[in-house]
């Protein structure tokens, strides 16, 4: 095996073990924020659930997605119900 080919590998052994720790992070900030955020809840706090939630603030442009005012210190759980209208 030649010099190069040997720094190759070790190049790419490298970058899958940064990419391994990045995903790991990513993943683990996932599962803790999932214990307390909706997860229908998106970046810029609106709501993409296509059911009902008390959370939903529906005075919004038409065409908009709801904002969402849960402040993620509840359990999100008890707040889904079935919307009517």
């Amino acid at each position: 095996m030649s010099a190069n080919m040997r720094v190759e590998r070790e190049r790419y052994r490298r970058s899958m073990a940064r990419l391994d720790a990045i995903f790991r992070d990513i993943n683990d900030t996932a599962n803790r924020v999932s214990t307390y955020r909706c997860p229908y809840k998106n970046a810029q706090d609106r709501c993409t659930a296509k059911f009902g939630c008390r959370n939903q603030d529906r005075a919004v442009a038409e065409g908009e997605a709801f904002v969402c005012k849960g402040d993620d210190r509840l359990d999100y759980r008890s707040a889904w119900e079935k919307f009517e209208g």
